[in-house]
């Protein structure tokens, strides 16, 4: 065979990464050391993502009184309770946030005048530092008339995760995953260490909004390229497992919390770890797709001899000559230029796929939001706050394991229903049960999230699924969108909690309940063939074949196999 003038066989098509991984293998002891080093950044991710439950703890309050000085004790004998602060009837309890306009002066509690003084609203607080030392509500006093600072600050994070997925994953497509990955790091570390010196409550939102946008960008870039280096048959598995190093920071932001009780610390425990990471500048390679994708065809072949040797596997000669970017005036490159490049437009000029459209917005709003609100609500449930936020994290182990013995097996669409009804039940069922049995709530609340984080698992990879080929990025961005407003939105609907316990898993249950029953209208994607154009997206699931299976070309188009939890995208 001849060679052209740099060495290399005459192509006869332009070969992609999908082309080798017959012979590189799908998952080698090369993908599997590349793939665990990225999954652990995961973990550091989740502690940011979630630690402003201890960040900016509740805790309990009054009004400090005239006479008290600034470090005078929570604590009050009921009889200086009675004489000194109103009767809130809707709490059940003393106010929080009015004192009695009355004289405190020793004499008035030595004669135990009665209580019937007008009331004032708190200028002043004093604070219950028996669980926490310190947080950012106790500094900033974020309560009674400001406790919607509290709430404000988690949805300016979530609205920070939403731009890092839009800017990072942006810039990692035009300027390579590597470097994006590294500068999103060095970011969380530093900006994460100013958090915790924030002197105030401006300054210390602004800091977790760009924490916010790090997370994605460390998390997503580092999801991408492992996930890019992995064969079909182990995407599921891969994607899963990934979900999995998540979950193991949600249960350590318990533990570290628990040993660290001022807030400013346990932020500095919390960014520290990304330090590590930093150390991968000389162990992660840039993605062999992404090299492939701008052209650069021979780093591309270097870095998979590379992952060939440490597979023990040889790549044949004329498959490497073959990784070559389409040549300029290829015919396919210019017919494909010439076709105009589908939109969200697309989508709604058309019946089928305008009504499966909305429907998976909605399912990936409920999903996001109520698995954040969950997630965030643990503190409202009554009990130990640390005890109820660690097994809110580890139930979704058994709920990912789950999702790898029966996603494949049982269809997607029963699954996404049977999860998000299983969780709406759960939740509401919580109305029903008696005060003094609070840990029956907090069992329901956790099965509600076992449920929705399985069918969170289960969304990304039936939405791709749904959507035609040619739409399905830009389908697949305006889920993810719908997801952010979802989790921008679940701490205000937490926030409802002061007003009545119950409300915020009334909410998440009744729109879980909906979004379960309204997935039955969507059609099932398992083994059916999947479509590529609008056309063939108007028609899927008005009509299906039986022998209308999937094929290993059809399939090439997504990661079929793949879970993503919108801790994610």
């Amino acid at each position: 065979m001849g060679r052209d003038a740099r060495g290399r066989a005459p192509r006869d098509h332009a070969m992609a990464y999908d082309d080798v991984l017959p012979y590189l293998g799908d998952f080698g002891r090369y993908q599997k050391r590349v793939y665990l080093l990225l999954c652990l950044p995961a973990i550091s991710c989740a502690l940011h993502k979630l630690a402003g439950v201890f960040l900016q703890a509740k805790v309990d309050h009054r009004c400090r009184l005239p006479h008290e000085a600034h470090n005078a004790s929570y604590a009050l004998p009921a009889a200086q309770l009675n004489m000194s602060y109103p009767w809130d009837a809707r709490a059940g309890n003393w106010s929080s946030c009015r004192r009695l306009d009355a004289d405190f002066s020793a004499r008035y509690y030595e004669e135990g005048v009665p209580s019937a003084a007008p009331s004032l609203p708190c200028d002043a607080w004093v604070y219950d530092r028996s669980k926490y030392s310190s947080s950012a509500v106790t500094e900033f006093n974020m309560v009674c008339n400001d406790a919607w600072l509290r709430a404000l600050a988690d949805s300016l994070f979530m609205v920070g995760v939403l731009l890092g997925s839009i800017i990072f994953g942006a810039l990692s497509d035009r300027y390579g995953r590597r470097p994006i990955f590294f500068i999103s790091l060095v970011m969380q570390v530093a900006v994460g260490l100013l958090a915790a010196a924030a002197p105030e409550y401006v300054s210390f939102t602004a800091a977790r909004i760009v924490v916010g946008a790090t997370t994605s960008g460390v998390f997503l870039v580092a999801y991408v390229i492992a996930m890019e280096m992995v064969g079909p048959s182990k995407r599921l598995f891969a994607g899963v497992v990934c979900q999995l190093f998540f979950t193991t920071g949600f249960i350590l932001t318990a533990l570290f919390a628990y040993f660290i009780d001022d807030w400013r610390m346990l932020q500095v425990a919390l960014s520290l770890p990304g330090v590590v990471f930093l150390s991968y500048w000389w162990f992660i390679p840039e993605s062999a797709r992404w090299l492939l994708a701008q052209g650069r065809a021979d780093e591309a072949k270097q870095l998979l001899l590379t992952a060939a040797r440490e597979n023990k596997v040889t790549i044949p000669e004329e498959v490497l000559d073959n990784l070559l970017p389409p040549a300029p005036g290829d015919k396919d490159k210019d017919e494909a230029a010439e076709q105009p490049r589908p939109s969200l437009l697309d989508l709604m000029r058309h019946s089928n796929l305008r009504r499966k459209a909305l429907n998976i917005f909605f399912c990936w709003f409920v999903n996001s939001g109520t698995y954040y609100g969950l997630s965030w609500n643990t503190s409202n449930l009554g009990g130990n706050d640390y005890l109820n936020f660690f097994i809110s994290g580890a139930v979704e182990v058994p709920a990912y394991s789950f999702l790898l013995l029966t996603l494949n097996r049982w269809g997607r669409k029963s699954i996404l229903c049977g999860c998000m009804l299983v969780a709406g039940v759960a939740l509401l069922l919580t109305l029903a049960v008696p005060s003094d049995m609070q840990w029956l709530v907090i069992t329901l609340a956790m099965v509600g999230k076992l449920a929705i984080t399985a069918s969170y698992g289960t969304v990304y990879v039936f939405s791709a699924e749904q959507f035609p080929t040619v739409i399905r990025n830009v389908a697949l961005g305006a889920s993810s969108t719908s997801a952010r407003v979802g989790g921008v939105l679940a701490p205000y609907i937490n926030l409802l909690a002061d007003y009545w316990q119950p409300l915020p898993l009334l909410i998440f249950g009744s729109l879980a309940l909906a979004a379960g029953l309204l997935s039955l209208l969507l059609p099932e994607t398992m083994n059916k063939k999947l479509p590529d154009t609008i056309q063939e997206g108007e028609q899927f699931g008005k009509a299906v074949a039986d022998d209308d299976t999937c094929t290993d070309e059809n399939m090439t188009d997504i990661d079929k196999n793949t879970v993503r939890v919108e801790n994610g995208v």
